[in-house]
């Protein structure tokens, strides 16, 4: 989790947060209080704005005031979810419940009623730091799984089909891709998965059935 520091050494490491409302005065004196906690802060007055500092240097959080003219800070939102993986808290002078309702069905992880006392805040935007980090973790864990999942079902539809064609048993089949991988110098993945995509079946060098053959029937 990216968290607050007081240490001039160590401002670098501290979390970077956007603050993006049409209040200029609000944004001066919200900036002024995280930063006095030890955040990094960028500040935006519209949600044009906030949309093109995100795609340059995306922030650890955004807040966001709701009711802003042109693009709103829910329609803002909308936008990071689609093309920046950032996330954002809402920040507003309203606490009607259709409006926190609205926030949280746009996938807000938190909603701020003006007008904001920074330090009482912080455990709230540190809250938010560690949900938005597990759910980044969870993410990359399911998508090295689907990777994982896809390699396997690609190796051993490549097995099937190089036991069909040279009559091979699985493990030699398996030795036989395996084979071909290292002379090639490619993954086993790499070379299932052109198999698998190819029209015909990638045809094995001699030697490589050779070494396979020799393992057939061996434990």
């Amino acid at each position: 989790m990216m968290t607050a520091v007081k240490n001039d050494r160590e401002s670098e490491t501290a979390a970077n947060i956007l603050l993006v409302d049409d209040d200029r005065l609000i944004l001066a004196l919200l900036s002024d209080g995280l930063r006095k906690q030890g955040y990094r802060v960028q500040t935006a007055s519209s949600g044009d704005e906030a949309l093109a500092i995100c795609q340059r240097e995306p922030p650890d959080l955004v807040i966001l005031d709701v009711r802003m003219p042109g693009r709103s800070g829910i329609e803002t939102a909308r936008e990071l979810r689609q093309h920046c993986d950032v996330p954002y808290l809402f920040l507003s002078a309203y606490s009607e419940l259709d409006v926190v309702k609205h926030a949280v069905d746009e996938g807000a992880l938190g909603y701020l009623v003006k007008p904001v006392d920074v330090p009482q805040v912080v455990p709230t935007i540190e809250a938010v730091l560690a949900r938005a980090a597990e759910m980044r973790a969870m993410r990359e864990r399911e998508l090295n799984l689907s990777t994982a999942l896809a390699a396997g079902r690609e190796s051993s539809i490549a097995v099937g089909l190089i036991m069909e064609r040279y009559r091979l048993d699985r493990r030699a089949a398996f030795e036989a891709l395996r084979f071909h991988a290292r002379s090639q110098r490619r993954k086993v993945e790499e070379i299932a998965a052109d198999m698998v995509r190819s029209a015909e079946l990638v045809n094995l060098p001699a030697e490589v059935l050779d070494r396979a053959r020799g393992r057939q029937g061996t434990d």
